[in-house]
């Protein structure tokens, strides 16, 4: 029944999209190849897409209506796949596809640009105390594992508590590290002051790389640096279609390889 409504839907919009170039629309899919690179960049440019942070109240409303409306085939005439596609890139964007519920704006994955960019040029200050270099370092391990709780996998609940040891294990391991880099850089009387301040710029990097797979579980940034650029890990859907979160349980290597919760 619900594979007849389905293909209703689909011969409703047919004809208004002849001369289209959006692909046909399919529920809970990409709209972009994800077998080559260059499709899974244009998946991933849609997901972390700013402007999905400017819809309204009123335009949610209607793209989730209509994804209603195509799955149980009451869509009606001259809607277009391109239609469909941004219906459901809005609803993606703003909603848990699990609990259904918003998510706060500066934790959406639409978010991460505009609300991580200026942390990221605060992590870069030159001259930084040691009071700045931890504010920085906090904010920043705060930021990123309220984004992957806020993104989690919401079907296999996990206590609290799991997910504060991972945020005070990765802030106090980031701050460790950009201290200590930083009290051992001043400290090398070799350097001349051009260099040590040079060095002192990239702090921030280690810091934050060592620990960018050990914020609260979720989705690790190794995880989504390797789904992007190496085609022998797909398919994976991090973020899929219809999940902000990993769902690398069918991939051949363990969870555990990927500092992924099981």
């Amino acid at each position: 029944m619900a594979d007849t409504a389905t293909t209703a839907s689909v011969a409703a919009a047919s004809a208004a999209n002849a001369s289209s170039d959006a692909p046909p629309f399919q529920l809970g899919k990409p709209r972009f190849q994800q077998t080559s690179f260059y499709g899974r960049f244009r998946h991933f440019l849609d997901i972390i897409d700013p402007r999905t942070l400017f819809v309204t109240e009123r335009r949610l409303r209607e793209a989730v209506q209509l994804l209603e409306d195509y799955k149980h085939g009451t869509l009606r005439p001259g809607v277009t796949n391109e239609q469909l596609w941004s219906a459901q890139k809005i609803k993606q964007a703003i909603l848990h596809p699990d609990t259904n519920e918003k998510i706060f704006m500066p934790f959406r994955m639409s978010g991460y640009i505009p609300f991580g960019t200026p942390i990221v040029v605060g992590l870069l200050l030159p001259n930084q105390t040691l009071a700045s270099t931890v504010f920085w370092q906090w904010l920043n391990q705060s930021h990123n594992a309220c984004v992957n709780y806020a993104n989690r996998n919401a079907t296999k609940p996990s206590p609290v508590s799991k997910f504060i040891q991972g945020y005070l294990g990765a802030v106090i391991s980031a701050v460790s590290i950009a201290v200590g880099l930083n009290v051992l850089v001043q400290k090398a009387n070799k350097f001349t002051p051009a260099t040590r301040l040079l060095i002192q710029r990239f702090v921030p990097f280690p810091a934050v790389g060592r620990l960018s797979c050990r914020h609260a579980p979720g989705c690790s940034s190794l995880c989504k640096a390797s789904c992007a650029w190496q085609p022998s890990a797909w398919p994976c859907h991090w973020p899929s279609a219809s999940s902000h979160r990993c769902q690398r349980d069918h991939v051949s290597s363990p969870r555990s390889q990927w500092n992924l919760p099981q």
